[in-house]
């Protein structure tokens, strides 16, 4: 089996308001298609179809206060309850108390460690690499665990030749970066492109944070856009589907659901689990320290 992850920065299930809630704005068929014409809101948390299964997933961790970036991924990509360790919410970069954990724990390592092929699928300019190598200690979950793993990161080379993708999708920010010969795609054909990069491994992990900035923006049109470029990204990964894989997007904290708040929000946050053996999948994961270890266990059997 192939599982891809999605992860979305600061998306929660908020209430059903046009006022406030960009996903009752947003133009978005790929995932109306995916839920039977449905959006969750507070009022349908859940939602089966013969397609995907979506459920409502606990992000506070059962430590109170706002769910945060560090805490919350360390939960998701070591399956340890980070929040709880240290006795608080923390972001957005994990505390060195919890470096031990993500690195020995992380999902990229121990699924190399029972040989089987991880790659995170963002492509990185030069002026990140400058920056790690400087030593900098203020870096995300998903970043620390692949080079505490020996999983290398991409650059312009791979997203040069497709086998990466740009975290704003469309490439359109390379250009400032100091890139401007780089192609810009459509959103759909990066879409592609990760299913291309995800046919080649065991396990991909696609990181889209542009939903948490477009939440703290409090910014309605800002947030509509950054969610119907996603839906047409996932429009060109469900274009070449099949049901032997497994697609599985799941969110850190709520943010972007509410733009009456600048803040994050204690909101349940959707897994949405496509292809095979989805309800399985989905009825396994309850809380956000459940993805990684039930990710490990599909993949042994």
């Amino acid at each position: 089996m192939k599982i891809l992850l999605l992860f979305l920065d600061g998306v929660g299930i908020g209430a059903k308001d046009p006022t406030v809630n960009p996903f009752f704005v947003a133009t978005l068929p790929v995932l109306r298609s995916l839920l039977n014409g449905k959006l969750p809101h507070k009022k349908l948390k859940q939602i089966s179809t013969r397609h995907a299964e979506l459920v409502p997933v606990n992000a506070t961790l059962g430590v109170s206060g706002l769910p945060q970036s560090g805490t919350g991924q360390t939960a998701i990509f070591t399956g340890v309850n980070g929040a709880k360790v240290i006795g608080r919410h923390f972001g957005p970069y994990p505390p060195t108390a919890l470096r031990p954990i993500i690195e020995k724990q992380n999902i990229l390592r121990r699924l190399k460690e029972l040989g089987r092929s991880a790659v995170f699928a963002n492509a990185f300019p030069k002026q990140f690499f400058e920056y790690t190598d400087s030593g900098t200690r203020r870096l995300t979950v998903t970043t620390l665990s692949c080079l505490m793993s020996g999983i290398p990161l991409m650059n312009i080379e791979e997203l040069r030749n497709d086998k990466a993708v740009s975290a704003d999708l469309t490439r359109a920010r390379w250009p400032e970066m100091g890139y401007p010969e780089l192609p810009i795609v459509t959103a759909e054909q990066a879409g592609m492109h990760l299913w291309e990069i995800a046919q080649e491994h065991d396990f991909t992990l696609f990181e889209y944070w542009l939903t948490d900035h477009a939440g703290h923006s409090q910014d309605m049109k800002k947030a509509v856009a950054v969610l119907e470029a996603f839906d047409q990204f996932l429009g060109g990964i469900m274009a070449e589907f099949d049901d032997r894989s497994l697609i599985v997007l799941i969110s850190d904290h709520g943010n972007i659901e509410d733009l009456s708040t600048k803040s994050h929000t204690r909101n349940q946050v959707p897994l949405l689990v496509i292809g095979k053996r989805r309800q399985e999948f989905a009825r396994r994961v309850k809380n956000l320290t459940h993805i990684t270890p039930t990710i490990l266990r599909f993949m042994q059997e």
